[in-house]
């Protein structure tokens, strides 16, 4: 029982890696007055599970569980459990993946670069009925908004880039390698080669050099 009275929030981890459950119980274990762990997962079936088992507050859910997604997890559940509330935990810091996850019926997109202190805080708002998005991400996104409503547009936003693809796709036509690209924009390696399969379907090219034929083509960097 918190210092308020209130219950600890009861969840359930969902990441298809061992160790960052580990990590998250570990770390989560210092807040205990605030958040029980009552289940964790690194399956989706083993999520199916546990969740009906122990009907948790919140689940805390990586994008993807191995070859399947987090945010099929996030649909089903907003149709089965509508009141167990969901906060995906991810390394993607991409406006796509943040609008997929809200879209979805995700109560929370933050980063796993947060400690444990700024988690806790954004399950209790969560709990408490708000949105909780990783801060830099919502200003990112807050800015590409208010770039669109003042008709300035990113390179390759015509031809329905996001900013982060636009950015990758200079970084591409600038000769980086996606070691460079990640270390530039300091993502994992994942994560470009995600906004590169992205930018190829849009400008529909089938490899780095049709990408960067098709940007010096169109003029959108020289």
């Amino acid at each position: 029982m918190s210092d308020g009275g209130r219950s600890a929030l009861r969840l359930v981890l969902v990441d298809d890696h061992e160790m960052v459950l580990h990590g998250l119980t570990a770390m989560l274990a210092h807040f205990d007055r605030d958040v029980a762990i009552v289940g964790t997962a690194t399956t989706l079936a083993d999520a199916r599970r546990a969740i009906d088992a122990t009907l948790p507050d919140i689940v805390v859910s990586d994008v993807r569980i191995g070859r399947d997604s987090g945010l099929d997890l996030v649909r089903e559940l907003a149709q089965t459990h509508p009141a167990i509330k969901v906060v995906v935990l991810t390394v993607y810091d991409d406006e796509h993946y943040l609008f997929q996850a809200l879209r979805a019926g995700a109560r929370g997109y933050v980063l796993k670069r947060i400690d444990a202190a700024e988690l806790v805080a954004h399950l209790l708002r969560v709990a408490e009925g708000e949105i909780a998005i990783d801060a830099a991400l919502a200003g990112r996104v807050a800015m590409s908004a208010a770039r669109i409503s003042s008709g300035e547009f990113w390179p390759g936003a015509n031809h329905g880039l996001t900013q982060r693809e636009s950015e990758v796709l200079a970084l591409l036509v600038s000769g980086h390698s996606n070691r460079a690209i990640a270390a530039t924009l300091v993502v994992t390696e994942d994560t470009v080669k995600t906004h590169i399969r992205s930018l190829y379907r849009k400008l529909d090219v089938q490899d780095r050099g049709g990408a960067i034929a098709f940007a010096l083509r169109e003029g959108l960097f020289r």
